[in-house]
């Protein structure tokens, strides 16, 4: 269960992992995925539906969107995240999770924005320490891609990944499970397949879906942005302003 979606047109990184399980297992693969899903989206729409699968393998990779709302409540998140991790792993379902990067790098965007960005990620990061501690399984944590930060690495959105991202992404899960006793042919990380990219597919897919994806976050996030902007200036101020004093200590 996740939010990542392909998009322009490639396959995720769950079904490239599945994909390469085929090749040697009876795969019955439930994508339920949506896009710009939050942790609150995928316990109302997505969790029922996995738990009915019962599933022997189930990931858990979601939150980066929440960090990005005006509504974002650490709390709640946990919340989710820990609910639906109880859930899967009652299945007896081996849970995959991961850890995120500093996606505000990702972005370029400036440091008013970037430092509280990483601050919510990392409390995000700390839920899903917890999930792992808790319930086990494997992860996967993207801050030791050294791709991670390579524009190759993403979709013309750099919120999801490119096929190469995908890719690279599935693959260290095949490696996990490998390691696990898992015998399967590992996930390839040559680009095949799929929609084939170009300046023309970015530009569709920006002018369809990443234009109005950018205008509703700039709506959600604005006043935050304005807030954070003033806040940080005012205290530049008022660190300026302070009187400095010089001591002269014994022996001097």
């Amino acid at each position: 269960m996740s939010a990542q979606v392909s998009p322009s047109g490639w396959r995720g990184w769950a079904r490239l992992l599945s994909g390469s399980l085929a090749s040697a297992y009876d795969v019955s693969f439930c994508n339920l995925a949506v896009s710009g899903a939050t942790s609150r989206c995928v316990v109302e729409g997505q969790l029922a539906d996995a738990v009915a699968h019962r599933p022997d393998v189930a990931s858990l990779v979601v939150g980066v969107n929440d960090t990005m709302r005006s509504s974002w409540d650490v709390a709640r998140v946990r919340a989710d995240l820990m609910g639906a991790a109880e859930a899967l792993h009652s299945t007896g379902a081996l849970l995959l999770t991961a850890r995120f990067h500093d996606h505000g790098r990702v972005f370029g965007l400036p440091g008013v924005l970037r430092r509280p960005l990483a601050a919510r990620i990392e409390a995000v990061n700390g839920v899903y320490d917890e999930v792992h501690a808790t319930y086990g399984g494997l992860r996967v944590d993207l801050a030791t891609f050294p791709e991670v930060l390579d524009r190759s690495f993403w979709s013309v959105d750099r919120l999801h990944p490119s096929e190469l991202g995908h890719r690279l992404f599935a693959r260290r899960f095949a490696d996990l499970l490998r390691a696990e006793g898992f015998d399967f042919e590992p996930v390839s990380v040559v680009p095949e397949g799929g929609v084939t990219t170009s300046w023309r597919t970015d530009v569709r897919w920006m002018v369809a879906e990443g234009a109005p994806w950018v205008g509703r976050r700039a709506r959600d996030l604005g006043p935050w942005a304005v807030r954070l902007a003033w806040t940080e200036a005012r205290g530049v101020r008022e660190r300026a302003s302070e009187p400095v004093g010089l001591g002269v200590g014994a022996g001097q």
